[in-house]
């Protein structure tokens, strides 16, 4: 259950992340209120991973999922540059990721 709670916090990372953009620097009600709504949820859920795991793991897989999600959100809802650098930063991201799991198991 607990890689669970860290993969919802992680995803939730990046609904807040983009209601940030959103905002407009908390100057948008809506966003702003989905943003705060969101980090408050994905800090719940972090939490409840970080129960039973280490916390190096957790937080590492919490904010990785969190930039690479939100670089595959600017690019296709936001239209960011998708540039053959930025792709591999990201593939080694997954893969720092990847093997922090694999550490764990």
């Amino acid at each position: 259950m607990p890689w669970f709670y860290l993969v919802v916090a992680g995803l939730i990372e990046i609904v807040w992340a983009f209601a940030m953009k959103q905002s407009a620097g908390f100057t948008r009600l809506g966003p702003s209120l989905v943003t705060l709504a969101g980090m408050a949820g994905s800090f719940g859920f972090l939490a409840l991973a970080m129960r039973s795991l280490p916390l190096g793991t957790a937080y590492t897989i919490w904010t990785g999922i969190g930039a690479v999600g939100a670089f595959a959100v600017g690019i296709i809802a936001l239209g960011e540059a998708a540039s053959l650098m930025r792709f591999v930063a990201a593939a080694l991201i997954v893969a720092g990721l990847a093997l922090m799991m694999a550490a764990e198991a």
